[in-house]
Parts: C-alpha cells; sequence; structure tokens
C-alpha cells in the first residue's frame, strides 16, 4: 500500500521544466512508444511547455516594470555596452 503525499511537490526550475520537455519530445520523435504512453508524454509536455511559457511571461513583466524610468514610463533601448555602462551609472545614482 502506498503512503499518501504529506509534502507538496516543489516547482521545477525553469531550466528543469525545460529539460524534461526536451526529453519528452524526443522521446516523441523516436516514434516506437504505444499510443498510451505517446498520449500520456504529451499531456505531461503540454503541461511543462505552458509552465516554462508563463514563468517566461513573468520574467518578461519583471524586465518591463524594471526598465522604466522615474516617471514609470517603459524605457526601450538596444543593448550595447555603452547603453549597459550609462544603466549602471543610473542605477549608481539611485542608490542600486
Amino acid at each position: 500500500m502506498s503512503e499518501p503525499k504529506t509534502t507538496q511537490e516543489q516547482p521545477r526550475s525553469f531550466e528543469a521544466s525545460l529539460e524534461a520537455l526536451e526529453r519528452i519530445v524526443q522521446q516523441l520523435e523516436g516514434g516506437d512508444l504505444p499510443l498510451e504512453k505517446s498520449l500520456e508524454l504529451f499531456e505531461q509536455g503540454i503541461r511543462l511547455s505552458r509552465e516554462c511559457q508563463e514563468r517566461l511571461s513573468q520574467a518578461e513583466r519583471r524586465i518591463e516594470i524594471l526598465m522604466r524610468d522615474n516617471q514609470g514610463r517603459p524605457v526601450a533601448a538596444p543593448f550595447n555596452e555603452a547603453t549597459r555602462s550609462a544603466a549602471a551609472s543610473e542605477n549608481e545614482d539611485e542608490g542600486f
């Protein structure tokens, strides 16, 4: 008899989810799995894909918030070393 799970499963990191998704894709691409196993892996892959997409969306929202100027307006600029140095200097001036 199996014991009930008493602890909640810790969420995977983005990288771990992506690696698991890649393994599932490789297994499905092999094409030698029974239908039920293929469906099970496909369902897992969809869940992992959605998890990864949600984490990427969260990261994008965090970056957008961090990239606002003092008045809360979004700041868009091409990334280059001069831009990075200017941003670092600005953050130092603001106490970051």
